[in-house]
């Protein structure tokens, strides 16, 4: 069966499969600039949020950024990520223009090689950007929270974000 989401009412196929709280995270390969790539496997062995964003110059998804951003400065115990399609150069101009603490909220790209969106189940791929998602991994790297945000239009669910995030660190 088909995954889908909606923009602004418009249903989006997914790619890639809906994981589940308990599911082991998958590895993912981002870049962090231009030149530096990441795999999700060699971040620190803590909890972890991945905030997953269609793109950074859009009102949601910028609050939400921002919101991370500012629960980052208050859960240092927790390695906070956000993830989009948007290049890395787009990624530093946003966190710059906006004032996001890159140290605390760590923002990752997915546009070379879409391998986080596959993995995760959060590519779009007639738009080649991730729907809104988030998810929270535990120390050892299992899923406790995962939230698929039905409508990218919508914000997440921060309270239960938040509360998941808390009882892992």
């Amino acid at each position: 069966m088909a995954r889908t989401c909606t923009l602004k009412g418009k249903p989006l196929n997914l790619e890639g499969p809906e994981l589940k709280v308990g599911d082991k995270a998958p590895d993912a390969t981002l870049k962090k600039s231009l030149a530096d790539k990441v795999r999700l496997g060699e971040l620190p062995a803590k909890a972890r949020i991945y905030s997953v964003v269609p793109s950074l110059d859009t009102q949601v998804c910028a609050l939400q950024t921002k919101r991370f951003n500012d629960e980052a400065a208050k859960l240092s115990s927790v390695v906070w990520c956000t993830i989009s399609c948007d290049l890395p150069t787009a990624q530093a101009r946003f966190c710059g223009a906006e004032g996001i603490d890159r140290e605390k909220l760590q923002v990752f790209s997915d546009h070379q090689d879409l391998s986080f969106g596959k993995a995760f189940g959060t590519l779009i791929p007639d738009l080649r950007i991730e729907c809104r998602a988030v998810f929270v991994v535990d120390k050892g790297g299992v899923l406790r929270y995962v939230e698929y945000v039905p409508e990218v239009a919508n914000q997440p669910n921060y309270d239960a974000v938040l509360a998941a995030a808390k009882q892992y660190a």
